[in-house]
């Protein structure tokens, strides 16, 4: 003999799938969330970072203005490496690098050696507000006009290069860049 089947109760089919809905949004929040966040906060495994190339030629005479409106030109910082990073606060893979580049900055500031932000586009406010909620403590200068970009005769953000005390720039890259390629490529020229 046959034994027939109770029926299931739509309560159970019901309760399986709650639950597999739950365990879905778990893990959706889970691994979504790093996406959700501002992607500032992106660690250097988590984006592919770009390479440095040497290049050889003199730095573009660049004035331009700091967060508190002064008068600010790369000939000032004659007599040290400079990192001059071009961003902008719309920009992810800028905003992803920052944590990274400050990190740097903190290990190397006592080495004759300083960054300086040159922000694409935005205005005073918008620099602030980002500088305040990174806490990046290595200067800023605001470039409404985008000169700076023109001056290094690259439209790509983020795009950076390293002045030596000469004058000269000595390295060239378009893109996020890691604190390990940072130590590897740029570090070893304040030992010269």
């Amino acid at each position: 003999m046959a034994r027939r089947r109770k029926p299931r109760s739509p309560f159970v089919l019901i309760f399986a799938g709650l639950a597999l809905i739950l365990v879905a949004l778990g893990w959706l929040l889970a691994n979504g969330n790093a996406a959700a966040n501002d992607s500032a906060t992106t660690s250097s495994a988590d984006f592919v970072s770009a390479i440095p190339a040497a290049v050889d030629f003199p730095a573009p005479d660049l004035q331009l203005s700091d967060l508190q409106g002064n008068p600010v030109a790369l000939t000032d910082l004659r007599g040290q490496y400079v990192l001059v990073n071009n961003w902008a606060t719309w920009c992810p893979p800028c905003r992803a690098e920052m944590p990274e580049l400050e990190a740097f900055y903190q290990a190397h500031k006592g080495e004759n050696f300083v960054i300086i932000g040159i922000s694409a586009g935005d205005t005073q406010a918008q620099v602030v507000d980002f500088v305040n909620r990174m806490g990046i403590s290595f200067p800023m200068w605001l470039d409404p006009g985008e000169k700076a970009l023109r001056a290094f005769r690259t439209n790509s953000l983020p795009s950076s290069f390293v002045i030596d005390p000469q004058g000269q720039v000595r390295l060239a890259w378009t893109g996020a860049i890691s604190k390990e390629m940072l130590e590897k490529h740029v570090a070893p020229l304040f030992q010269q």
